[in-house]
């Protein structure tokens, strides 16, 4: 372990990291309940990983990082969301971000970017807006000024993230280019406001992924990042950008699951009563819990496994000379195939321990239920349906998925 200036560790092997994760971790868990019932952002909490040195594990070595897999990066978001799936969730977008400025110049916004990451700073993303007739549509504009400098004008629902976070990547287009543009800016910025207690799901309400207004913001020339011309889902060069933000969504959805699990198992175990029929003194010696619950630990396993296979793909490739087609193309399938598969079993497991627990554990006071209102509304991400689709294609006609950003 080494510090930055700011005394923020610097994790700088795998082992560091995951014991860092697991540690805040169990902190974190002690107050996951309180929050969901009393409606507590965890800000607190944020501040926390930050402080660990999390945040900077995949900084490129260049800019003073260590640079770690992101096998790594996917496993500790895993552990913070068993512990809180709104700190999971919360700081997917910081790694998501955090990779895709690494082909910078040194000359672009990441020297500064890397810079306050390492010294605890939380990335956050502000993308998707309502009211458009598709998901990846941008009204939100950055217009360059005759002094060189730009503004940026717009309304992002769905700013996940932004909630402790102090950069803002924000989804814009420059009108006179017709170009899709990256545009950093800090929530405290003038004409920037934070309208995050309109995040009005039925799950992840920790999460606060409410309404962030911009108006007039002004962001000087090298925080606006020109993503030039749409390009081709077919003929853009391959990258596992898009593998590795899915697997961070999957990371998300399996950690709700084991905890939902173990949460199940442990209520099971220590308050539901066994039924009468059953003849045994404990609910967790009937036999037909015992094998629902072996179903439910199969489903996680073959989950956990199948993310870890995908995320060590994502790494195989970035450690090519160049990234291949055929390399990014793996690590997008098996990520495609955990992240489809945690829509169907993460939501069952967090689902089916009812069935085994019982009517008490219904109670309010347990939150049970937050488990499954957060995996089911955090799974909707975006359609597993697709993903079966190209999953499908590649098997039967060996077609290799189409390059579509962050959604594949």
């Amino acid at each position: 372990m080494t510090t930055t200036e700011s005394t923020t560790p610097v994790l700088t092997s795998s082992e560091e990291a995951l014991r860092t994760a697991h540690a805040l971790a169990a902190d974190i868990a002690a107050g996951a309940v309180e929050r969901e019932l009393n409606g507590i952002w965890p800000e607190e909490e944020l501040r926390r990983v930050g402080e660990s040195g999390l945040l900077g594990i995949i900084v490129p070595a260049r800019f003073g990082g260590p640079d770690l897999p992101r096998a790594t990066a996917v496993e500790v978001l895993r552990i913070l969301s068993q512990a809180d799936s709104a700190v999971g969730q919360l700081l997917l977008a910081h790694f998501v971000l955090n990779q895709a400025i690494t082909g910078l110049e040194d000359a672009a916004p990441a020297p500064q970017i890397y810079r306050d990451v390492l010294a605890g700073a939380q990335l956050g993303n502000a993308t998707v807006e309502r009211g458009t007739k598709t998901s990846v549509e941008r009204r939100t504009t950055v217009t360059r000024q005759p002094d060189g400098r730009w503004v940026l004008n717009g309304t992002k629902y769905y700013a996940t993230g932004t909630l402790g976070a102090e950069w803002i990547a924000v989804a814009a287009r420059i009108p006179e280019l017709d170009h899709g543009a990256t545009v950093f800016v800090r929530p405290t910025d003038p004409g920037v406001t934070l309208n995050l207690d309109r995040w009005s799901s039925f799950g992840q309400k920790g999460t606060a992924s409410g309404e962030v207004v911009f108006d007039n913001v002004p962001v000087e020339d090298d925080f606006v990042i020109d993503e030039g011309p749409d390009p081709d889902p077919v003929t853009a060069p391959p990258g596992v950008l898009g593998a590795f933000d899915q697997a961070l969504h999957a990371a998300v959805d399996i950690g709700i699951a084991r905890a939902a699990l173990e949460d199940g198992a442990k209520f099971v175990t220590t308050k539901s009563r066994p039924w009468f029929e059953a003849g045994v003194d404990n609910a967790a010696d009937e036999p037909h819990v015992v094998r629902r619950f072996g179903e439910l630990t199969a489903r996680l396993y073959a989950l956990e496994a199948l993310l870890a296979q995908g995320a060590s793909r994502v790494d195989e490739a970035l450690a090519l000379p160049e990234i291949t087609r055929e390399a990014a193309a793996e690590a997008s399938l098996k990520v495609a195939a955990a992240k489809a598969l945690a829509q169907e079993f993460a939501v069952e497991i967090a689902s089916g321990v009812f069935e085994l627990a019982g009517a008490s554990a219904t109670d309010h006071k347990y939150a049970l239920d937050r488990h499954w209102r957060n995996v089911r509304v955090h799974s909707l991400h975006d359609p597993a349906r697709w993903k079966y689709v190209h999953l499908g294609n590649y098997t039967l006609r060996g077609t290799k998925p189409p390059k579509l950003g962050v959604l594949l």
